[in-house]
């Protein structure tokens, strides 16, 4: 028997640009891959993001020559296990750097367990870049992205030409038939399926990304998030077929803007619930109720906020746009905390990623890092005019505006005929909305404190 190493995947489901299994395969004469399905991430992993995770696994272990271990249980008890059963000398991982992923690896190499790490999942690793005026964090973007881009990244890592894995015994095959709710719509996974929509995007979309990745009817954005998110496919694989065109640079940008929410997080482990700007949390906020369940459901009465909405419950997917809109709606227009909605979007998010989800939520809440001032309030309405001009988003995902043409869609409360199928009518006034938030946010300015509590 030669020797053997475990390598162990977890936001890395690849064979491609996959620095740690290149490691693994290096240091022994074959590898014991495996993917340990940890309970507490499990519960909380809503059911269509676990269903993608199922058919990513079984992706992946179709490329080992169906020798993916799949476990259930503790970290710590799976690997000592794998380590005695088949005496590997060495587990090799990518590298995590979010609060729970980092916690749970440092507790495994407490416990007494040597993992080596090699690669991570971006481009740049958390923590590398730095200002070098006084060699801290950057907690602007626009310097961050000048910044990455001097420190570069490495080209991505050769695929290996053989994967010498041990075969696979059916006691450590669990790989789980998580099915798709019936009600959504399935998302193709797998490393297979990432490298085949990025080469569809390139070719029709990459180079009018800048113009059209607003828009929110048609198909102009990369939809590589939930790829990424599992590490179907490393970013530098994506930033390695980026050239010089104004929409592979905004493109670029928004890979950059992943990175930065990561560093971010990693300074400041708290906001991954708790707010950036702590001034924000004394806000009078109102108690979630039926308005919060409207706005779950997509029956707010604003279309553009409810067809973003009904995407997100029924592809597990919603496009950036919306996501800013829906987002200002909630804490905006019906005052309410933006954890409440970051918790929403973790159910229900096929690309949940820690950073880019509690970070994108605190941008638009005016409460994070480069933050859209609070007093920026979308204006759901003429959003959708401007971003769905004929309606096409809207009539998509709401049946009952259908009969509604052109970008009348976007205001249905206008038309004599509207309602005839019972769409919902409007739960607040945005003007209104909007004047109540701006004098909540004035309560909290440093020059106006709050009164004392009685």
């Amino acid at each position: 028997m030669g020797s053997r190493s475990i390598l162990w995947f977890r936001r890395d489901l690849r064979i491609g640009d996959n620095p740690a299994l290149n490691a693994a395969l290096e240091a022994a004469d074959e590898i014991v891959p495996v993917y340990i399905l940890e309970p507490e991430l499990i519960k909380e992993m809503g059911a269509k993001r676990a269903a993608y995770l199922g058919d990513s696994l079984r992706a992946l272990d179709k490329s080992l020559d169906g020798n993916l271990h799949v476990i259930s249980g503790q970290p710590i008890k799976v690997l000592t296990e794998l380590k005695n059963h088949y005496q590997a000398n060495s587990i090799h991982i990518s590298a995590e750097y979010e609060p729970t992923g980092a916690a749970r690896d440092a507790a495994i190499e407490a416990a007494g367990i040597e993992l080596t790490r090699t690669g991570s999942p971006y481009a740049v690793a958390p923590g590398r870049v730095r200002k070098p005026s006084d060699d801290t964090p950057y907690k602007v973007y626009t310097p961050f992205y000048r910044a990455w881009l001097v420190h570069g990244w490495r080209k991505p890592a050769l695929a290996p030409k053989q994967i010498p894995t041990v075969k696979v015994s059916a006691k450590y095959k669990e790989i789980p038939e998580w099915k798709w709710p019936a009600d959504v719509i399935k998302s193709e996974a797998g490393e297979v399926a990432a490298i085949a929509r990025f080469k569809v995007f390139k070719k029709s979309g990459l180079l009018k990304y800048d113009e059209s990745r607003n828009f929110a009817a048609i198909d102009g954005t990369s939809k590589m998030s939930a790829h990424l998110s599992f590490g179907e496919i490393h970013p530098r694989t994506l930033l390695a077929e980026l050239g010089e065109s104004k929409g592979e640079i905004v493109y670029q940008k928004e890979i950059a803007w992943r990175e930065f929410y990561a560093d971010v997080l990693f300074h400041n482990q708290h906001t991954e619930t708790d707010y950036y700007a702590p001034q924000f949390a004394n806000m009078r906020y109102d108690k979630a109720g039926a308005q919060f369940k409207a706005w779950c459901e997509g029956k707010t009465g604003y279309p553009f906020v409810d067809a973003a909405m009904r995407q997100l419950l029924k592809e597990g997917w919603m496009h950036n746009r919306t996501r800013m809109v829906v987002a200002s709606f909630l804490v905006k227009d019906l005052h309410l905390e933006w954890q409440l909605g970051e918790r929403y979007f973790k159910e229900h998010l096929i690309d949940y990623d820690v950073a880019s989800n509690a970070h994108g939520w605190q941008w638009t809440a005016g409460c994070g890092t480069d933050a859209s001032p609070y007093y920026r309030v979308f204006n759901p309405i003429e959003q959708g005019k401007r971003f769905d001009e004929n309606g096409d988003y809207v009539r998509r995902y709401i049946p009952e505006l259908s009969h509604i043409s052109g970008a009348a869609t976007q205001e249905p409360w206008d038309e004599v005929d509207g309602y005839k199928n019972k769409y919902p009518e409007r739960i607040v006034d945005h003007a209104l909305e909007r004047i109540e938030s701006l004098a909540r946010l004035d309560e909290i300015k440093a020059s106006k404190p709050l009164p004392p509590i009685k």
